[in-house]
């Protein structure tokens, strides 16, 4: 576990092992135990199991959906924890109309924000994970940039009826982004050197609207909300297929890439993979269901894509589940192991 490789990989400067990172693999509990043989479902055995796989980097924000408190729409959750704890049947629209939402008043209805404080919050949080999880390169940052907060608002029906209006919704958008501005104003003059900025602007197949409106409304958006980050580190993640918009992110000012098997690794290592960092992308699927060969064959191909790169970091996209069998997540392990040195 390597802060001095993790951000050496930031800086571009090639450290001697691929570093690596982990989404959530410290909840899967059956694994946690093999790994540490600490029995307990706690925080304490977490941070054994991060120490143990050699986390380099901490994936990690502070702003969720929290901040709108009850005014939006609940979506609930699907199974994913173990147990099915995280399950939730609530479901209920915020919103009955599209007009109601070209009308909403983010100011009367969620307050003004107020940066002194949220810089408080950001520093606080940043220094807390710091203290607890040492030698990691840590941060702290926002998950509701601008899209994955209008989703949390509005549900995925009323945003995709919404959106119909393009130029309507566009404007939408951008009241939105101005509400959002003190967090990344904040966040910009916060002491965390590495920041994580967060949003689903696609799904699986890529784009859920029109190309165009995101280049007209979304990444000019993003250039004035990353502006205030001027000279830390940018963390962007992005859930789906969001190759074809690799370009339009780097040109909004970021420093890293964090995605899922959707989007095309090799475009990025070809094209930014002397300029930006990237971390991916082994296909959790291959370790759900396939054998020792198959897993080890993934982890190559991630490392022949990205062992020339100095930037790139080991992960499995999205995440290591719950239902992964507990050999087949070992042996994962291994074969970056094996593959890791440069």
């Amino acid at each position: 576990m390597s802060c001095i490789d993790g951000m050496a990989a930031l800086n571009l400067e090639m450290p001697p092992r691929v570093p690596r990172t982990e989404y959530s693999a410290q909840f899967h509990w059956p694994l946690v135990k093999a790994v540490t043989g600490l029995d307990e479902k706690n925080w304490s055995a977490e941070k054994a199991f991060i120490k143990a796989w050699d986390y380099d980097l901490l994936w990690n924000a502070l702003i969720f959906s929290g901040e709108f408190g009850e005014k939006r729409t609940k979506m609930g959750h699907a199974v994913y924890a173990e147990g099915g704890t995280d399950f939730d049947a609530d479901v209920s629209n915020y919103f009955s109309c599209p007009e109601e939402v070209y009308a909403f008043d983010f100011d009367k209805n969620f307050g003004i924000a107020n940066k002194i404080s949220i810089t408080q919050r950001f520093n606080d949080h940043y220094c807390n994970t710091c203290n607890e999880v040492p030698n990691v390169v840590n941060m702290t940052g926002v998950y509701i940039t601008c899209m994955s907060g209008l989703i949390e608002l509005l549900g995925w029906d009323m945003l995709l009826e919404t959106a119909s209006d393009y130029g309507r919704f566009g404007d939408f958008v951008s009241r939105y982004a101005k509400w959002i501005m003190p967090y990344f104003e904040a966040l910009g003059d916060c002491t965390a050197p590495v920041v994580m900025i967060h949003d689903d602007i696609v799904w699986t197949s890529g784009p859920f609207l029109h190309p165009e409106w995101y280049r007209k409304y979304l990444f000019p958006i993003y250039k004035k909300l990353f502006a205030p980050l001027d000279g830390k580190k940018i963390i962007y993640t992005c859930d789906g297929d969001f190759t074809m918009f690799v370009d339009d992110i780097v040109d909004c000012g970021v420093s890293c890439f964090i995605l899922e098997p959707l989007t095309d690794m090799g475009y990025i290592a070809e094209k930014y993979g002397k300029t930006h960092a990237f971390v991916g992308n082994v296909d959790t699927r291959i370790l759900l269901t396939d054998s020792k060969d198959d897993i080890f064959s993934e982890v190559k191909r991630c490392m022949d894509i990205g062992k020339k790169c100095p930037g790139f970091f080991m992960a499995v996209g999205n995440h290591i589940p719950p239902n992964t069998p507990v050999d087949n997540a070992l042996y994962y392990n291994e074969a970056y192991e094996m593959l890791s040195r440069r």
